[in-house]
């Protein structure tokens, strides 16, 4: 079995910015395939096709840490429960 490297994106379009993304995308890749998951408002990490899909649909992806992916993704848990 091969190493996983996995890469961290937000997702930026018309109503979001890098500050405050849409959401986050995770790429990761293992033994030559690759396989994007997405954060986003639904607050669950779920298959996306961003990858295929990006400046062509108003999306843009611009690489960040694993650690800015955590905090961005704990800030958008915080933000659903204030308004829960």
């Amino acid at each position: 079995m091969g190493q996983e490297e996995i890469s961290y994106y937000v997702i930026v379009d018309a109503f979001s910015t890098r500050r405050h993304p849409a959401g986050v995308l995770r790429r990761i890749r293992r033994d030559g395939t690759v396989r994007d998951e997405a954060f986003g408002r639904n607050l669950a990490w779920g298959h996306s096709t961003a990858r295929y899909s990006g400046a062509e649909s108003g999306r843009e992806l611009h690489e960040i840490t694993e650690e800015e992916a955590r905090r961005i993704v704990a800030r958008m848990l915080r933000a659903a429960a204030r308004q829960d």
